[in-house]
């Protein structure tokens, strides 16, 4: 049985992992811990949870911590995760982090858009862990980076046409729309209910979001060459998941026909990625750990879309990371998940 602990249980992304683990089989809670004053019993802090776990959630004693668990899911924010990682590491810790500390290889780009780096030793060392994409990297690894939600949902969008080389690399359009949740549980006025209500914006215009350098590199990965996505999130009225809209320009004669084809064989052992014959709707993924895809080429033949959609808060954070867990653990990739 693998001993589990949460470090930042109490956002919606420690929630959701908390879910997942207490249908786990082979792994098993034994550590939540927080903020002092967001400390308490889950199931009061969590009403959902009540009746089917009784733990406290503790202020972080790292010692204590590290003797009480085998891996450590690190729901903290960007920043402040490199800050115990390493700590957790030398107390021999496996960590799946969920900030984005460790997830761009180029320091230079992590601190023009977050700040300084100071685990540079371990960011060598961390496994990129979107498993569809980079599995062969997570097997082993004591320290994974989960990835950002946007950048796997337009990865696990792109990666078949990349890899076979079939679009252009400097025009392709990732346009997305997250729900509410992707802005985390503390309170934020743009998001407070008379605002948000009956309204969609988008943000950070203009390629500007911070996932843009991560969505670039992954591309660039599978194609083998560098990519550039222009990138716009979307934030619209509803709870959860992400719908991206994906555009590019074919570099020869396709169909759709073709494209189908391709994405069911690019996926065919992958059990949380479906290919649809048709565009995907948020419902169908809300609280589960599948992205649903469907390819096509444009009436005029000039341009491929395909349509990308997962939930923000589990293929995309909490989910993600279960499997991840599951990989460095020698466990059934889909246990706790399916």
């Amino acid at each position: 049985m693998i001993r589990v602990g949460i470090i930042g249980a109490t956002g919606y992304t420690g929630e959701e992992a908390i879910e997942i683990l207490l249908r786990h089989r082979q792994a098993k809670l034994t550590a939540l811990t927080a903020l002092p004053e967001e400390c308490g019993q889950i199931q009061d802090i969590f009403p959902r949870l009540r009746g089917r776990i009784a733990m406290a959630v503790e202020p972080l004693d790292l010692p204590a911590f590290a003797a009480s668990v085998d891996v450590a899911l690190g729901c903290l924010p960007h920043k402040v995760s490199m800050g115990f990682v390493p700590k957790l590491l030398d107390a021999g810790v496996k960590v799946v982090d969920f900030s984005a500390d460790y997830r761009l290889r180029d320091v230079a780009l992590y601190e023009k858009h977050y700040t300084q780096h100071t685990d540079r030793a371990n960011l060598a060392q961390a496994a990129f862990g979107l498993p569809e994409l980079f599995r062969k990297n997570v097997v082993g690894k004591k320290l994974v980076a989960n990835p950002g939600c946007y950048p796997t949902c337009a990865a696990l969008g792109l990666a078949p046409l990349l890899k076979e080389g079939l679009v252009r690399l400097d025009r392709i359009v990732v346009n997305a729309v997250t729900g509410v949740s992707g802005a985390g549980r503390k309170a934020s006025l743009p998001y407070h209910l008379p605002e948000m209500n009956e309204n969609l914006f988008a943000y950070a215009a203009g390629g500007t979001h911070r996932h843009s350098p991560e969505i670039n590199q992954i591309c660039s990965d599978v194609a083998g060459k560098p990519v550039n996505v222009l990138f716009q999130p979307h934030v619209g009225a509803f709870d959860r998941g992400i719908l991206s809209s994906i555009y590019a320009e074919p570099t020869g004669d396709l169909s759709t026909a073709k494209l189908a084809d391709l994405y069911r064989d690019f996926y065919h052992n992958e059990p949380f990625v479906r290919v649809l014959a048709a565009p995907p709707k948020l419902k169908a993924v809300q609280r589960t750990n599948f992205c649903d895809l469907h390819p096509l080429v444009s009436a005029d033949g000039r341009h491929v879309i395909v349509f990308s959609a997962l939930d923000n808060l589990i293929k995309g954070a909490s989910g993600q990371a279960v499997q991840n867990l599951n990989i460095i653990s020698n466990i059934t990739e889909t246990e706790g998940l399916l």
